[in-house]
């Protein structure tokens, strides 16, 4: 082994060590309770249908914001709220994403923006939770139950802010929020996956 092969498989495996120490705590009854901000750079929305009977398609939204309020030794009265702008829906298409933002789809300029309110939390005891709440989308607001589950927590190596992260997923039937081009040859069953980073303001 030359010399220089040597040096980089040193700096991988000091990468590896170093990264390796600074992974999240998995245990929920770990995580700190206080108000956290949504951290954009690593929260998505995810969003899956049926397409023609051929594939399970998926795209994404970015730029959320949003809050949560937790509170480890009650975990029911934490408390959620997430809003993501519509127009930054992204597809593996081009036109098709542009079609997305227009009149016949999500209409991003009369509609900017879907949020979630949080109503109630039912903690499952294993650090999961049914988060019920309020979802608008389109002008139209209805209710939806998220099932989320603890992902990890812990000091981010980067930006040095303590963070916490959930996944959360649930479903819509996007004909309820007035959404109907193609259906039924394209899903009218939407499921929606939450991948949420929020680091601690207090």
């Amino acid at each position: 082994m030359s010399k220089r092969i040597f040096a980089c498989s040193l700096a991988v495996i000091g990468m590896a060590t170093s990264l390796g120490m600074a992974l999240a705590d998995s245990a929920p009854q770990h995580v700190q309770s206080g108000t956290y901000k949504v951290e954009p750079g690593h929260t998505q929305v995810v969003f899956s249908l049926l397409h023609f009977g051929f594939t399970n398609y998926s795209g994404l939204f970015s730029g959320a914001s949003g809050s949560l309020t937790l509170d480890s030794a009650h975990p029911a009265a934490s408390k959620l709220t997430i809003s993501v702008p519509v127009s930054s829906v992204q597809t593996t298409s081009d036109r098709l994403t542009e079609e997305l933002k227009g009149a016949d789809w999500l209409d991003a300029g009369k509609y900017p923006t879907a949020t979630f309110v949080s109503t109630q939390v039912t903690p499952d005891g294993k650090g999961g939770a049914s988060i019920t709440g309020n979802f608008t989308l389109h002008g139209v607001t209805r209710p939806l139950t998220l099932q989320a589950h603890y992902v990890g927590s812990g000091v981010n190596p980067m930006d040095k802010a303590y963070t916490v992260g959930f996944q959360a997923t649930g479903v819509i039937k996007r004909s309820e929020f007035g959404v109907k081009t193609y259906v039924p040859m394209v899903g009218d069953d939407v499921t929606l996956t939450l991948a949420g980073a929020f680091e601690k303001q207090n």
